[in-house]
């Protein structure tokens, strides 16, 4: 296109479209915005606030405003070994109790619900004396366990294969191994208890 008029004038070229604002204020060498992109964005991110909002999470790190109390059934025994399942659970409710986030409730009154099922119970030999007699061994507890929401029926977190390890020393009678045993048993459910509750409350 000729820039000469038939008079020998001079033309200005005409104004290219899609500046922001006046085109005679867009510099020389500036180029378009792509309006329609950033606010595709802003959109995007909105949608993304709004949904977490109306589905009662935040986006904070807390818990859901609605879940107040939680429900810990006997967890399920996979194992051969009796009455572990009543140890880890019991030793579950105590360390909610000591978070103190969450009420221990019934389950026809709970809003959430801490489940899990013992999948493996190992006791191994770890060290043995001059007489070949042991006297060390390692106790390992394996588990599923699953955090629920039981007012809007979803899941808020779910580990598969928690496992807990605790050394214990015997003298090397039989009583006292079973002893130290028992007391390796109620060691491991209180640091399973306290790390359950650390993942079910404190992680969000």
């Amino acid at each position: 296109m000729s820039l000469i008029g038939s008079g020998g004038e001079r033309r200005l070229p005409l104004p290219i479209e899609g500046w922001l604002g006046s085109p005679a204020a867009a510099p020389h060498n500036a180029i378009p915005r792509p309006p329609h992109r950033i606010c595709l964005i802003a959109l995007l991110w909105l949608a993304t606030v709004v949904c977490l909002g109306g589905c009662g999470y935040s986006l904070q790190g807390n818990l859901p405003d609605h879940i107040k109390s939680v429900a810990v059934p006997v967890f399920r025994n996979r194992t051969t070994e009796p009455g572990v399942e009543s140890t880890i659970s019991s030793a579950v409710v105590n360390a909610f109790t000591t978070n103190g986030k969450l009420r221990v409730v019934s389950l026809d009154a709970a809003d959430s619900m801490l489940e899990g099922e013992i999948t493996g119970f190992e006791v191994q030999s770890l060290s043995f004396d001059s007489r070949l007699n042991l006297r060390s061994y390692r106790l390992a507890v394996t588990m599923n366990v699953r955090f629920r929401d039981l007012k809007k029926s979803g899941m808020l977190w779910e580990q598969q294969g928690l496992r807990e390890v605790v050394d214990f020393q015997v003298a090397g009678q039989v009583s006292d191994t079973v002893s130290r045993e028992e007391g390796a048993v109620k060691q491991a459910a209180v640091e399973i208890g306290r790390k359950l509750v650390n993942h079910a409350v404190d992680r969000f």
